[in-house]
């Protein structure tokens, strides 16, 4: 078998890994091996020739793959998707545990969050404001609607 098509059949192998494992990263890799694979068919070029254009055209095509993914932004519909305590602010909970010296728990659906803020006895409501790490930053009601 020809060095050319060994080539082109690991950058479509690579470039279809990424659809499986996706985390984009192997289609520049495969997109090397495609050119590599193509100048090898086109050029009569020993193993050695190849690996260095190889690893040519992947340190090029990842350094060009990053550049368009971190100038090019991810429009989405839901932008907090992964960003679980941020998409809570704004609501309103319950305190389950008291909050007191500035720390408590707070109900959020079916779990309980650790929460941070003023003084509050179980049973009061608050709306969550921030969050700092894994804890919610909470004020009661009338404070957070700026009465």
């Amino acid at each position: 078998m020809e060095w050319g098509w060994i080539w082109l059949t690991g950058g479509l192998v690579l470039a279809a890994a990424e659809m499986l494992v996706p985390g984009i990263f192997l289609v520049w890799i495969g997109l090397a091996a495609l050119l590599t694979g193509g100048v090898t068919l086109g050029f009569d070029l020993p193993l050695i020739a190849q690996l260095a254009l190889f690893a040519a055209s992947a340190v090029a095509t990842a350094l060009v793959g990053n550049h368009y993914t971190t100038r090019v932004p991810v429009i989405s519909d839901d932008p907090l998707l992964n960003e679980r305590t941020a998409r809570l602010i704004g609501r309103t909970v319950t305190v389950v545990a008291p909050i007191l010296h500035g720390e408590g728990r707070v109900r959020v659906g079916d779990s309980e969050w650790i929460a941070t803020g003023t003084d509050a006895p179980a049973g009061d409501k608050v709306t969550i404001v921030g969050a700092v790490g894994g804890r919610l930053v909470v004020e009661p009601v009338e404070a957070a609607d700026g009465r």
